[in-house]
This record gives C-alpha cells, sequence and structure tokens, in this order.
C-alpha cells in the first residue's frame, strides 16, 4: 500500500512511534524513526531494512533542520511525517515554573511545529501527503493536574485543524490521534511519579491510570498504529482536520 512512500516518525524508537513505524514499513514505506538515543533507535530497527534510525532533539531548530536534509538526501521527500515525540508530566499550576512550562510546551508543541514545518517543505511539491500529530486525550479536555500537558496537547490538535484549512484543496491531510492511557514506558515513569506525588502503591498507582480508561484497560500502542494506518490508506483523503479519539468510550 506504501511503496515507495517515506514516512519519518519522531520519538519512533519506542511505545506508539514504534509501533507506527513498524506497521507503516509492512506495508512498504521507508521509514524513519528519530530520538535521541542512537542505542534505542538502533535496537529498534532490530533487523528490519525499511526502518532507519536517526538522531534528532525536537526542541533543537537547526538539529531538526538539519535531521530533516539528511533523512531526504537519504530516501526523497517525506510523504508521511508523524509528530509523536513528547513528554508526559503532570504538576499543579501553583507548582509550575517556568522551566518546567518550557520544557513540556517545547517538546510537545513546539517540537511538533518544528518537525511539521519541515516535512512541508518536502511534501509540498508532492502529489500526495499525510501529516500526523499524537496528541492526547488531554488535547480534548482537560487533564487534572497537569495544565501544561494539556495546553501543549490541545496546541497540537489546533496545529493540525488550522493546517488542514491552509491547505484545503491541496494532496495533503493533516489530522490528530488523541489517544488514553497506553501501554508504554510513560506508563512506568508516571506509576513512579503518582507513587510519590500520591504517597501510594505501584499497583494503586497503575490502577489509577487504566480506571481513567473507561473500558477498564491500558491502549496497546498497536491500536494507534491501526489508526496511523488507516488515516495513510485509501480513502481516507476526505478525513481532514479531524481529532481521532481512541480512548476506551470517553465521552
Amino acid at each position: 500500500m506504501l511503496d515507495g512512500k517515506h514516512a519519518l516518525i519522531t520519538g519512533g524508537g519506542t511505545g506508539i512511534g514504534l509501533a507506527i513505524a513498524e506497521a507503516l514499513a509492512a506495508q512498504g514505506a521507508e521509514v524513519t524513526i528519530t530520538g535521541r538515543r542512537m542505542a534505542v533507535l538502533e535496537a529498534a530497527v532490530d533487523g528490519n531494512a525499511r526502518l532507519h534510525p536517526l538522531v534528532m532533539d525536537v526542541t533543537d531548530e537547526a538539529n531538526v533542520v538539519g535531521g530533516f536534509a539528511q533523512a531526504v538526501d537519504a530516501r526523497g521527500p517525506v510523504a508521511i511525517h508523524v509528530a509523536n515525540a513528547g513528554v508526559a508530566e503532570g504538576r499543579a499550576i501553583h507548582k509550575t515554573d517556568m522551566e518546567f512550562w518550557r520544557w513540556i510546551l517545547g517538546t510537545n508543541l513546539d517540537g511538533c511545529f518544528l518537525t511539521v514545518r519541515e516535512a512541508l517543505k518536502t511534501m509540498r511539491g508532492e502529489e500526495w501527503g499525510r501529516v500526523i500529530a499524537i496528541s492526547s486525550i488531554a488535547g480534548l479536555k482537560g487533564l487534572k493536574g497537569a495544565a501544561a500537558y494539556t495546553a501543549s496537547k490541545h496546541g497540537m490538535v489546533g496545529l493540525m485543524r488550522a493546517l488542514a484549512a491552509d491547505y484545503l484543496g491541496k494532496p495533503i491531510t493533516f489530522n490528530a490521534i488523541c489517544p488514553a492511557y497506553v501501554r508504554t514506558e510513560i506508563i512506568d515513569r508516571n506509576v513512579a511519579s503518582i507513587k510519590d506525588r500520591a504517597g501510594v502503591s505501584d499497583e494503586e498507582a497503575l490502577k489509577m491510570m487504566v480506571g481513567a480508561n473507561p473500558h477498564g484497560r491500558l491502549l496497546e500502542p498497536e491500536e494507534i498504529a491501526a489508526a496511523a494506518l488507516w488515516l495513510c490508506g485509501p480513502g481516507s483523503q476526505s478525513v481532514n482536520g479531524q481529532t481521532i479519539q481512541i480512548s476506551g468510550g470517553e465521552m
């Protein structure tokens, strides 16, 4: 389905990003996966000839510009871009200093902006393109105790909607996928954070996140990958400027 297409996925070495990378590669795409640690990226490749590791820090503009140029030189224009790199950490607003605020917004929202901008520079002259931002259920509603994170994920949704309006009638679509809690390394880090803040056990901290998903279980990364693959597949060309909510029944 995607033979000859070049996809670039930020945060592609683990979790949701890796699941999407593997799904696109299985359909014939050449997939550049980026992240800050080459060892993690190389482990993710694990002999898959269609996955190509590239160190990139989405908070560093020069690094993003240079990384895209390197990927395009190696594999051609980016036809599919998945802005997935991000951080997830909650903090009460009265305890949020500028350093924390800028870290969350700089990674999640600025990183999305920078990578989408560079992808579009290579995509605009082509006859087909897909841009997908991995937002969150927090991009659609307020997440208690996580004002900075919520603001960053709302911003990603707004960016996709604005670009969909900008490019109406063009062969490029812009959509956001908004998952609830997914079984990734972020869950492990959040368990430790909730445990420390709430003074509960690991099991109780995990139960809080599982319980936040209406169907009572964590989502699997492959569920998010299936939605991304659908947005890149035949019949998806009129799905544009949308938020694809994957949350087990959240209304």
